[in-house]
């Protein structure tokens, strides 16, 4: 069951509080941070206390046990609210969204990232290729978004000086596809100025303090940030090791991300360029300006791929149309040269944040979506935007951050308070109703068309003249001097807290916040000259191009007004704030505990006012009085029915309610419940997961119903289609079988009578059927064939025929020629033609020999070149007979020289070339190497039919002769192993053998 927290830690949803008063309320969030229970319930909002420590609330083993899980069935989380959230989208495919609010330095970037870890982690479980990729990048974007739009301030170390709302986009299985960033206000003055005590973007920092030293001296720095005017300020609060590390992981995050390192590079010489060009410093020259530190525009014509004269022009004058196409060229006055380089600056780091937010997006936007092949596509939000700012000074980007705030607590207002009181009365739920502050007067004040502080500044914006900042404050003063929310030292004088001609005062439902007008009218227009449009857009850098579209245009060509900042501002939160209304929304409430940043200090003052303009003690009485869920009957029935015997499948009852009545009665939930006129509501989550409860044990059951009717089916068609196509098969198969027995005998019909028996004719190409027999048919009739040929051929030749299929079998085609193609004559040294002076000698030793041996027949005669006992060569006759292997002398009437019994022979190797080399190999360890030559014809090859004859000889007499092919053989000779080898020359007419380093080489004529 679920995992309750002990009373010791007070109440974890504050709807349970015994008497719902502020004392109470702030004693319980005091028990619970003191504890280390920072989050809370209101119902289904999340109020989440900065620790200002690091907590062990978060991993895997946290994630797995709030995944799932309803919000009441663990202690108050993140994670709960994230999983709801996601299971809301999941199950009625409606649009979610989580809006993350309180004021700088409550937690809430550390908020967003928590809620994005866990819907990563609860996602794809396939782990899906491109899945994993959608989800690596959404986390990985929040590292690079951090070090270029957040800052260390007074309040945060890490404080978003932009507001962000991300979009992340789920299929119907409920996996991320892909997603859309929206950033809005980046705080670009931070770049030119920061207040005592804080620094300007991390990105800087990270930069000088965590590059290699290669990497710097490309970019013209220096590691010392208090050598640059725009990071001087922050340099006393760096931190070494953590801008070092962050550094490297923004690379990483970046490379993940799926920028090139062209495009890394140009995001660092931006960065580099932004700070040079803070150091460029003007002096009076004779007619105009100059830059006192002239080198460094080379540095920033190289980081900026420009040309150094023309950014020179630039920094230093101006370019104007003066009408009918003529062009003015006017030199800056030292006011106006710093004005256009600060511009300049800020214009650059803001164009490249949205370049980069504009990258991300490419990345993960949803690809080739299509609803009809892919299901509903849902949408999460998750909202992490600036929080209510008071600061000792505060200008114009504090007054569109409190602005925002004021529009996301209408919101709140709008769908918490007022929207859920509204609903119970037009459902006719008996109610009692709960006063709370509408801030709807504070966002008319800021906003309202033609009267508004916007409408007011834009009008003065666009007044020609020369207006200050001062008569911008006078026209306010003038036109809302009576409103409630809004006084100046002009309409109160008694108030010595504002000063005249700067000051004005406006009442935020967070606290009354005092803004200075100056820079006001100039932060609004947001001036830049045209021609640093024009240089930039015709940089050689593709980044920097990419930036400055609007660089294109000629100087001459009119454009449109451009909208003001505040304008543009004002209709991005107007967009957001309508986004966010067509979500269902939940909510996480941060709340700042101190100002110290101490993780023990309970400052009751300052939480008091934060739970107080937050809204939260109206947010406890609306949802104790109010109910935690509704549904329309008809989408109630839809998800429940099943739990009822009277509503499923489908009911009789002649009204959807009736029927939703009947359901909550069987299960005895109809004390917890009240009917409206068109939808159910049911006061407590428990009875809500009881239901969901009871579905999820009855899903298994219906779904095996549907598996087991679809599956009969289904297998009923499979076996109707696989009937048919069984029946095409058997008549396809003997229609293939016969159609191939028919073209056999056509093809082979008249094969008696080829010259080649057949040989040539193509076997047709068999099915799959008759593979097996086409084989066993190829090999009859390949047996049939030869058949035919070995009774044409002459009984003499037979012999001949088995030797040469012998030798065939065991050179087993390594040796290049062996003389099958020609005819072997055995014994050559009988023949005239091959020895005609010494033929009838050794015709007589043969005679004599057989006479006194008695062999049968002579195996194979030749003349040999050997190498005798003295390692030289010496010229002998070779005599084979079917036993012995004689050694003799022709010079001596063929005298034996050396008698070897066959038998003793155990093998013969030869070499694959042309060569004639032969080594016997004997049963004692010895060996015979000899070369055949003097033949008739010169290149006759015989060493073929010397290995045949002997082979075929060993078969018949059923011993064994093994026979090597190479071309290093190894032999035995005088008890030493030997190596013979062979080299074919061209300087040599005879074969040669000639002792190597290793044995013996054959020195072999060319062929």
């Amino acid at each position: 069951m679920a995992q309750q927290e002990s009373l010791e830690f007070g109440k974890a949803d504050f709807v349970l509080l015994d008497q719902v008063t502020m004392e109470d309320f702030m004693e319980n969030l005091k028990l619970r941070f003191e504890k280390g229970r920072i989050y809370t319930y209101i119902g289904e909002v999340v109020v989440s206390m900065n620790p200002y420590r690091q907590m062990e609330l978060y991993g895997k083993d946290t994630i797995e046990q709030y995944r799932g899980r309803e919000l009441y069935e663990r202690p108050p989380h993140l994670y709960a609210v994230a999983d709801a959230a996601y299971k809301a989208m999941k199950r009625r495919a409606k649009d979610t969204c989580i809006v993350i609010s309180g004021e700088s330095g409550a937690g809430k970037t550390e908020a967003s990232k928590y809620i994005m870890q866990y819907i990563a982690a609860i996602t794809n479980p396939t782990q899906r290729a491109e899945v994993e990729r959608v989800k690596n990048v959404l986390l990985k974007s929040n590292c690079v978004l951090e070090a270029f739009g957040n800052a260390k301030t007074n309040r945060n170390d890490n404080s978003s000086r932009f507001g962000k709302y991300m979009d992340i986009n789920f299929d119907f299985k409920g996996d991320p596809t892909g997603g859309h960033i929206n950033n809005y206000l980046l705080e670009k003055s931070r770049i030119l100025q920061q207040q005592p005590g804080e620094r300007n973007f991390h990105a800087f920092y990270q930069l000088l303090l965590g590059a290699s030293d290669a990497s710097l001296d490309t970019l013209h720095l220096s590691r010392d940030p208090e050598a640059y005017r725009f990071t001087k300020e922050g340099a006393g609060s760096n931190c070494l090791g953590s801008d070092q590390v962050n550094h490297k992981a923004v690379q990483d995050a970046m490379k993940v991300i799926g920028f090139s390192p062209e495009e890394v590079d140009s995001v660092y010489k931006i960065l580099a360029a932004i700070l040079h060009l803070g150091n460029v410093r003007f002096v009076p020259a004779e007619d105009a300006m100059k830059i006192e530190n002239e080198e460094l525009i080379s540095c920033l014509a190289e980081l900026t791929s420009t040309e150094a004269e023309h950014l020179l022009n630039t920094l230093l004058h101006r370019t104007v149309a003066a009408g009918g196409g003529e062009v003015i060229r006017k030199a800056h006055s030292s006011n106006e040269a710093s004005y256009a380089r600060d511009a300049c600056a800020k214009a650059f780091y803001e164009r490249l944040f949205c370049w980069i937010v504009a990258r991300i997006n490419k990345v993960i936007e949803v690809k080739n979506y299509d609803a009809r092949l892919h299901g509903k596509n849902t949408v999460i939000g998750v909202l992490d935007i600036y929080g209510f700012e008071i600061f000792d000074t505060n200008s114009f980007e504090q007054f569109c951050i409190n602005y925002c705030n004021e529009k996301l607590q209408q919101l709140f207002i709008e769908l918490i308070l007022r929207q859920e009181q509204a609903e119970y009365q037009r459902e006719g739920i008996e109610w009692q109703h709960i006063e709370y502050f509408n801030n709807q007067i504070i966002v008319d004040l800021v906003e309202e068309p033609h009267k508004g502080i916007i409408a007011i500044l834009d009008e003065a914006c666009l007044t020609a003249g020369k207006v200050t900042d001062a008569l911008f404050l006078e026209s306010m003063n003038s036109r809302l001097g009576k409103h409630p929310h809004y006084t100046s030292r002009k309409v109160n004088p008694t108030d010595k807290s504002m000063e005249f001609g700067r000051d004005f005062r406006i009442k935020h439902y967070a606290g009354d916040v005092t803004y200075s007008v100056e820079g006001f009218l100039d932060k609004n227009k947001d001036t830049l000259f045209q021609d640093f449009k024009r240089l930039m857009y015709n940089s050689a850098d593709p980044v920097l191009r990419e930036m400055w579209p609007e660089g294109k245009q000629c100087i001459t060509e009119v454009t449109k007004r451009p909208l003001t900042a505040a304008t543009l501002f004002k209709n991005s939160i107007i967009a957001l704030v309508e986004n966010l209304a067509s979500k269902e929304p939940y909510y996480v409430r941060c709340i700042k505990p101190n100002d110290q940043k101490s993780p023990h200090l309970f400052d009751e003052e300052r939480c008091r006012h934060q739970v107080s303009y937050l809204g939260l003690l109206e947010n406890v009485r609306v949802r104790r009085a109010g109910f935690a869920y509704r549904q329309p009957y008809d989408r109630f029935l839809l998800r429940y029915k099943m739990t009822c015997e009277y509503t499923w499948p489908n009911h009789l009852m002649d009204t959807d309610r009736e029927a939703t009545q009947a359901l909550m009665e069987q299960h005895g939930f109809q004390d917890d419940v009240a009917y409206g006129n068109t939808k159910i509501f049911i006061r407590t989550p428990r009875t809500l997961f009881c239901l969901e409860q009871a579905r999820a044990q009855l899903i298994p059951i219906i779904v095996l119903l549907l598996q087991k009717a679809w599956r009969g089916a289904l297998a009923r068609k499979r076996c109707r289609y696989l009937r048919a196509v069984y029946t095409i098969m058997y008549y396809f198969k003997r229609y293939k079988v016969k159609s191939y027995l028919l073209e056999l005998v056509q093809r082979f019909q008249a094969v008696r009578s080829m010259a080649d028996y057949g040989k040539s004719v193509e076997w047709p190409e068999p099915p799959a059927v008759l593979a097996r027999f086409q084989e066993n048919s190829k090999l009859i009739f390949r047996r049939w064939r030869a058949r035919q040929i070995v009774k044409n051929i002459p009984p003499s030749d037979m012999e001949q025929i088995k030797a040469k299929v012998a030798a065939l079998d065991v050179l087993q085609g390594l040796r290049k020629d062996w003389g099958c193609g020609r005819n072997w004559g055995r014994n050559y040294l009988v023949l005239v033609d091959e020895n005609p002076v010494l033929a009838g000698q050794f015709a007589k030793r043969v005679e004599a020999l057989k006479g006194k041996v008695h062999f049968r027949s002579v195996l194979f005669s030749c003349c040999v070149r050997k190498i005798n006992h003295c390692n030289k060569s010496t010229d002998r006759a070779l005599l084979i007979t079917d036993q012995h292997l004689y050694k003799m002398e022709p010079r001596k009437q063929f005298r034996v020289m050396a008698s070897i019994p066959l038998k003793t022979v155990t093998g013969v190797s030869v070499t694959s070339g042309l060569d004639q080399l032969v080594v016997f190999h004997m049963q004692n360890g010895h060996g015979l190497v000899v070369c055949l030559h003097k033949m008739h014809p010169a290149n006759d090859n015989r060493v073929g039919e010397l290995v045949g004859v002997l082979v075929d000889h060993f078969r018949r007499s059923k011993l064994e002769l093994r026979v090597q092919v190479s071309d290093c053989i190894q032999v035995s000779l005088k008890g030493r192993k030997r190596l013979v080898t062979v080299e074919t020359t061209s300087e040599e007419a005879q074969p040669n053998f000639a002792k190597s380093r290793d044995g013996f080489v054959l020195h072999s004529p060319r062929r």
